[in-house]
């Protein structure tokens, strides 16, 4: 089985914005040689660290070195006030957003060459809360964190923003990537996890990423495009050895907001 250890999640004292995990290190990319301009970026391909968002355990895999792809592109929407980096071969299309969302709202869906949909970004989210039963709360695991430069709101419960693959203990491992800053749950449980970045005024909050929150789920519901894994260390494996993750790390810590 893929060997990794899990150590203790440091807790940043008063969950202020800005706090992250000590003795992390600055993202290293990895780089085809024919990249194209944008894909001479970091690449933090398989970055380990304690949770940025709660007091919980870590996975530590053993270090990989996945590839991203050897040319890249830019998306912007119309009125540029959103960009990101994505493969050349991905496609990234703007759809409807979602009823409930703010004005100039945005969604933009990413999929693969296939068309199967990887990742979406929506913008003008309302703030919105969830209860959470002592009951329903599931063990979770931190398997990649690494801090992103993004606009957001400090407040009660949240931190500098990350971009983060984390996984929930259901009748498997459900693990998902996003950017969040929101803290995860307290004692390294919660009943879902926020892919969300609680955005400052005239932004709203956003997400990018698989699912904007991952849960534990039921036998019989269906969990893509979430991840599903027998054992943490196929879910460490994922994002070390990976080169899917390696590419969606990098399209997530090119996403640019304006106000």
């Amino acid at each position: 089985m893929y060997g990794f250890r899990i150590m203790a999640v440091l807790v940043c004292a008063g969950l202020a914005a800005g706090c992250s995990a000590p003795g992390q290190a600055e993202p290293s990319w990895t780089a085809q040689p024919e990249a194209s301009p944008s894909a001479a970026a970091p690449q933090p391909a398989g970055t380990l660290s304690a949770d940025p968002t709660a007091s919980g355990t870590t996975g530590t895999p053993t270090p990989g070195a996945a590839a991203t792809s050897a040319a890249w592109k830019t998306f912007s929407d119309p009125g540029k006030k959103v960009s990101f980096d994505l493969p050349e071969e991905w496609i990234a299309q703007s759809v409807p957003p979602e009823e409930g969302t703010l004005a100039g709202a945005l969604k933009v869906e990413v999929k693969k060459a296939d068309g199967t949909v990887i990742a979406a970004l929506r913008t003008g989210l309302p703030p919105s809360a969830s209860e959470c039963a002592e009951s329903a709360r599931r063990p979770y695991t931190v398997i990649s964190s690494v801090p992103v430069d993004l606009p957001s709101l400090a407040g009660d419960g949240t931190i500098s923003p990350h971009v983060v693959f984390r996984v929930i203990q259901g009748y498997r491992y459900f693990g998902s990537f996003g950017i969040t800053n929101i803290v995860g749950g307290a004692d390294g449980q919660a009943c879902q996890l926020r892919n969300v970045v609680r955005g400052p005024a005239g932004i709203g909050d956003y997400s990018f990423g698989d699912l904007p929150a991952i849960r534990a789920f039921a036998p019989d519901e269906k969990v893509a495009p979430a991840k599903a894994f027998d054992t943490l260390g196929q879910a460490a494996k994922y994002v070390d050895e990976g080169s899917e993750f390696a590419n969606v790390q990098r399209m997530l810590m090119s996403l640019e907001i304006k106000n």
